[in-house]
């Protein structure tokens, strides 16, 4: 009996562990090239990619920013540089929507290596020697944003589906790899006013 039961668990086991593991993501960008029902096929530095868009597909323009524009109490995203005192030089802040607020709130690691990314909430504003200081706070604790002059600034905005089309230049933070190889995405940025999403 106990010969036949260690199988049984072990296979168990193995597949318990199949179903937790995360789905896998894929970054896509690039411009929409053709639209066909759900599907968007975008043209990115690699070639040609399919993605299938949900039918709730959550979509945000893009749009250009100042600095006037970061207040207190606003959710951002810092993409940034740390410094030998502890602080992050930013290089791209991104305003979220109200809609958006508490996305990937934290501070970690960023794609570019040696950068971080801090989505947190503004807590402080004041103008520094080397460009703006923000202080921003987020569940596990704070940072200190220094936003110089050439810092990227941009902010998300609600879009609609019709946004959606030929010519249009997107992002796609995390599409999800279905078991059968095909994209589908819960969530596209759109650029707007000649903003380049990435």
């Amino acid at each position: 009996m106990r010969s036949v039961g260690l199988p049984v668990v072990a296979l168990t086991l193995v597949a318990s562990q199949a179903l937790a593991q995360p789905a896998q993501t894929q970054r896509v960008i690039g411009t929409i090239e053709n639209v066909s029902g759900p599907t968007l096929t975008v043209k990115t530095r690699n070639g040609e990619v399919k993605v299938n868009v949900t039918d709730k597909v959550a979509v945000f323009g893009m749009v250009p920013a100042t600095l006037k524009d970061i207040k207190k109490g606003d959710f951002i995203g810092v993409g940034a540089m740390p410094q030998p005192d502890g602080s992050q030089k930013a290089i791209q802040v991104m305003t979220f929507s109200e809609s958006q607020r508490g996305t990937g709130e934290g501070h970690r690691p960023r794609v570019r290596p040696g950068s971080t990314m801090t989505n947190a909430t503004v807590d402080t504003t004041a103008a520094g020697v080397d460009g703006q200081v923000l202080t921003v706070k987020y569940k596990d604790g704070e940072k200190k944003v220094i936003v110089g002059p050439d810092a990227t600034i941009r902010s998300y905005v609600i879009g609609e589906r019709g946004e959606l089309k030929p010519g249009a230049a997107i992002s796609i933070i995390s599409a999800v790899k279905k078991p059968d190889g095909t994209l589908e995405a819960s969530r596209v940025n759109v650029g707007r006013q000649g903003v380049v999403p990435q």
